[in-house]
């Protein structure tokens, strides 16, 4: 309840705060490429539930249907803006709204796409008891994700293989120690990275 209570008071406040910044990122995404200002994707939420996401369009339109994974930053399908919102995790302000509505909170195991979802073992469904968050330990660790599959001679087995096993302990370890003194480590410490 009081996580809620948190999650409601400052994302509205942050809504509010970075309205003039989230105009501004809209005007220009609007202008440089032709599509929505949102892309809004399904993703697997509390309960192994579907929801879609908030997130600035950061590629040209219909680049999905060419893979899930983006492979380095200078992935054909990547807008310049987006590039540039990708990498200050601009582009991850509009889950602001998805921590308004509920489906969402700041910190928690990061939404998979139902793909992704299917790989999980039984004991790792244990993740989607939670609310996924706008960031988590994941976030921080594989802050250069892009980077790795871009290194990687087949990026989809590198990512089902490698990445995803790591990401769900760490998610497993969020869960056992869930608390609101850890979420705002996790926030201070996603800030620190994301300036750094």
């Amino acid at each position: 309840m009081l996580k809620r209570l948190f999650d409601i008071i400052f994302s509205l406040l942050g809504l509010i705060l970075l309205l003039p910044l989230l105009s501004l990122i809209a005007l220009i995404v609007k202008l440089e490429s032709k599509g929505p200002v949102f892309y809004r994707q399904v993703r697997v939420g509390k309960d192994n539930s579907d929801f879609k996401i908030f997130k600035f369009r950061t590629m040209f339109t219909g680049s999905d249907k060419k893979g899930l994974l983006t492979v380095g930053n200078n992935d054909p399908r990547v807008t310049k803006t987006g590039l540039f919102l990708r990498k200050h995790k601009l582009d991850e302000l509009p889950q602001l709204i998805n921590v308004f509505i509920g489906n969402m909170s700041f910190v928690g195991p990061r939404p998979e796409v139902r793909r992704y979802v299917n790989h999980y073992s039984t004991n790792d469904m244990q993740i989607l008891s939670v609310k996924p968050g706008i960031t988590d330990y994941a976030s921080i660790v594989f802050r250069d994700e892009a980077e790795l599959l871009k290194a990687a001679e087949n990026p989809e087995d590198f990512y089902i293989n490698t990445i995803l096993p790591q990401k769900i302990a760490l998610n497993r370890k969020y869960i056992i120690s869930a608390s609101l003194l850890v979420d705002f480590k996790i926030i201070i410490k996603t800030i620190q990275t994301i300036l750094s």
